[in-house]
C-alpha cells in the first residue's frame, strides 16, 4: 500500500512539472509575441513620422546612380581628341583615354557615324571604367580598365549580324516624320534624312500635301531576323511640287564621305535654313508690336513656335561664344561659324550636353531645347543670323554652295551614281 502511494505521488509529481513547464512556455511565448508586436508598432510609428519621411525623400531624390552610360555617334569633323574633351572628366583621365585609343592601330582612322559608348563609375576619381568603339558595323573594340595598373585592356568583338539595303517610298500626307514612321523607318534615319535636306528645305513651309520621298538605307539584321541597328543613307529623293531633289552618298576621298545632287554638287552649306524640326514660323524678321513690351520695334530674328523641350540644332559648324543668360532672350547660345557668320538661339529651356563658352559644335548637333525663358509669351525658338556684324533675315539668306565635283572626281561620281540608280531599280522590282 505504501509502495502504491509512493508511485502515485511520483506520477502526480511528474504530471505537475509537465503542466508547470507548459504554463511557463505559454507565458514566455505570449510575452515575446507582445514585445515583438510592440517593437513592430514602434518601427511603423517611426516610419510614419512626417519629418523622417521628408529626410528619406530628400536623401533618395538627391542620390545619383553609381554607374552612368554615355553614347555618342561621330559627325563630320570630329576627332578622337574632340570626343574625349567633351567628356566631363579630369585632364589626366582624358589623356589616358586618348593615349589608349591612339595606341590601337586598328582605330587609326575615325569615320563618320562611328559609335562610342562610355561607362562611368561615379564613385571613382577616374570615372571611366569601360568604353567601346565601333570599328565597323560588324566589329567593335571594348576597353576595360584594370584598376590595379590604371590601364585599359582591349579586345575585339565580332557582331553577329548582316547588312541589308532597304528601299522605302511614300506620299507625305501630314508630316515627313509621321509618314516615314508609318513606313517603319527608324527615327534616327528620319532625323538624318531631315538633317541632309536641312541645308535647302524648310520642312514647315516647303513641303505640301502629296509631295513624296524615296530612300535607300542600311539595316543590320541578327540571327533571329530582327533589325538591331541602322547604318547610312545611300540615296534619298525628296519630291517637292514635282521637283526632284536627289542626293547620292559618295566617298570623294579616302574616308571622306558626303552627299551630292545629280550634278555632283554637295548639299552641305555654311548654314542650315532651319535649325529646328517640326516647328512653325510664328514671327518673321522685321518691325512688329512686341507681345510683352507693347510697342513697335524691329524684330531682328525669326521665331519658330514648337513644343517645350524640342531639340534645337546648330545650323553650322562653329565655336560657342556664349551659353548663358541673355536678358530678354533668356537662356541663349551664340555661335561663331566663320569670319562672316554668327547665329543666336534664344529662350531655351536648357542647354545641350557639353554646350558652354569655347566648345566646338558640329552642324546638326543639339545645342539646347525649346523653352520660354526671358521675355516670352510661350515656348519658341528665337533665331538670328548675323552677317559681318549685321543682323539679317535668315529666311532670305543666300547660302554659300558646298563642294562641286570636277574632272576625275566628277567622272567617278557619275559611275557611282549609275550603280546606285541600278540598285534602286532592283530594289523597286523586288517590291512588285
Amino acid at each position: 500500500m505504501k509502495i502504491f502511494k509512493l508511485i502515485s505521488l511520483r506520477e502526480y509529481s511528474l504530471f505537475f512539472w509537465i503542466i508547470l513547464i507548459s504554463i511557463l512556455g505559454i507565458l514566455t511565448s505570449t510575452i515575446y509575441s507582445k514585445n515583438k508586436d510592440d517593437q513592430l508598432e514602434k518601427i511603423e510609428s517611426t516610419l510614419e513620422n512626417i519629418y523622417l519621411k521628408k529626410i528619406l525623400k530628400e536623401i533618395t531624390e538627391n542620390l545619383e546612380p553609381r554607374f552612368t552610360i554615355i553614347n555618342y555617334k561621330t559627325t563630320t569633323g570630329d576627332t578622337y581628341q574632340s570626343i574625349i574633351n567633351n567628356l566631363e572628366i579630369n585632364k589626366k583621365e582624358k589623356k589616358l583615354l586618348l593615349d589608349t585609343i591612339l595606341k590601337n592601330k586598328s582605330l587609326k582612322i575615325l569615320k563618320v557615324n562611328q559609335k562610342f559608348i562610355f561607362k562611368f563609375d561615379n564613385l571613382l576619381d577616374q570615372k571611366v571604367i569601360e568604353f567601346r568603339i565601333e570599328k565597323d558595323k560588324k566589329n567593335e573594340i571594348i576597353f576595360k580598365k584594370d584598376l590595379t595598373s590604371n590601364t585599359f585592356v582591349s579586345r575585339e568583338i565580332e557582331k553577329n549580324f548582316e547588312k541589308k539595303l532597304v528601299y522605302k517610298e511614300t506620299i507625305i500626307t501630314n508630316s515627313l516624320y509621321n509618314s516615314a514612321l508609318n513606313l517603319g523607318i527608324k527615327p534616327n534615319i528620319i532625323i538624318e534624312f531631315a538633317r541632309l535636306y536641312g541645308f535647302q528645305v524648310d520642312f514647315q513651309r516647303d513641303i505640301w500635301k502629296n509631295d513624296s520621298f524615296q530612300i535607300i538605307y542600311e539595316e543590320f539584321i541578327n540571327e533571329n531576323n530582327k533589325v538591331v541597328d541602322t547604318g547610312e543613307i545611300i540615296f534619298a529623293n525628296l519630291k517637292l511640287q514635282n521637283i526632284d531633289l536627289q542626293l547620292y552618298k559618295y566617298e570623294y576621298k579616302k574616308n571622306k564621305i558626303d552627299y551630292f545632287d545629280e550634278n555632283g554638287k554637295s548639299i552641305r552649306k555654311t548654314l542650315m535654313k532651319t535649325p529646328i524640326n517640326g516647328a512653325r514660323l510664328s514671327s518673321s524678321y522685321g518691325k512688329r508690336k512686341h507681345p510683352i513690351l507693347g510697342y513697335t520695334k524691329m524684330h531682328t530674328g525669326t521665331d519658330f513656335a514648337a513644343p517645350m523641350g524640342t531639340p534645337i540644332m546648330a545650323s553650322g559648324d562653329g565655336k560657342v561664344t556664349k551659353a548663358g543668360w541673355c536678358g530678354g532672350g533668356g537662356n541663349c547660345v551664340k555661335i561663331r561659324h566663320n569670319s562672316t557668320y554668327q547665329t543666336v538661339y534664344a529662350h531655351m529651356s536648357k542647354f545641350g550636353r557639353g554646350i558652354k563658352k569655347g566648345s566646338r559644335v558640329k552642324q546638326g548637333q543639339i545645342i539646347g531645347y525649346v523653352g520660354s525663358t526671358g521675355l516670352s509669351t510661350g515656348p519658341h525658338l528665337h533665331y538670328e543670323v548675323i552677317e559681318n556684324g549685321r543682323k539679317i533675315n535668315s529666311q532670305k539668306l543666300k547660302l554659300p554652295s558646298g563642294k562641286i565635283l570636277k574632272g576625275k572626281d566628277r567622272k567617278e561620281f557619275e559611275v557611282s551614281k549609275i550603280k546606285i540608280d541600278v540598285l534602286k531599280s532592283n530594289l523597286i522590282s523586288k517590291l512588285n
